[in-house]
């Protein structure tokens, strides 16, 4: 049972059932950190079966968690790159596993704030491009770091459509909840 009486591992699970009834494919993210480095997840991570599980070093980032002032204080949580790979070697043979450490993480993700600027999370202080609704989706790219080349060496390609075989009915879709209950979504 996690912070707050959450029992994390059973909202996984029937998370993961939920996907499996509608077709979609689960994916699975952990982030290692100093309070799970040494854990030993591959039998709850292989019962969930996800088709993918990304495996994150904690990153602290200038101007979102690095000081005691912000939300959100990454600098307890941080793992040496040798904890890390410890993580990793231990839980590798998972199938759909993925790890990404801080040096292909940083400027391999493009992400984009609730401006709908880019965000560059490399090295140093983040920052923004002009937003993609006033300068286009070419040029604001062009005023951040995408490192192309992690992204392609972290997975970034991979086939996330929905399974083969299910019914492109709709069902669950557009509002509908298919039986499960609105409450069980809040955790």
């Amino acid at each position: 049972v996690g912070e707050g009486g959450w029992d994390n591992v059973a909202q996984l699970r029937r998370i993961a059932g939920w996907c499996g009834r509608y077709g979609i494919k689960f994916k699975l993210n952990t982030v290692v950190c100093s309070l799970n480095w040494r854990e030993d997840m591959v039998e709850r991570v292989r019962e969930l079966a996800p088709f993918r599980w990304k495996v994150f070093q904690v990153l602290v980032v200038v101007g979102e968690n690095e000081n005691d002032l912000r939300k959100r204080d990454a600098r307890k949580f941080v793992v040496s790159d040798e904890e890390f790979e410890y993580f990793c070697e231990r839980h590798k043979g998972v199938k759909g596993f993925v790890a990404e450490p801080n040096r292909l993480m940083k400027s391999s993700y493009l992400i984009l704030d609730e401006y709908m600027r880019f965000l560059d999370k490399g090295d140093g202080e983040e920052k923004t491009s002009e937003s993609i609704l006033d300068v286009g989706v070419q040029k604001a790219l062009s005023q951040v770091h995408w490192d192309q080349e992690s992204f392609a060496e972290r997975g970034g390609i991979y086939d996330w459509t929905k399974e083969a075989g299910v019914s492109s009915s709709g069902e669950g879709c557009g509002g509908e909840l298919g039986g499960v209950k609105k409450e069980e979504l809040n955790w």
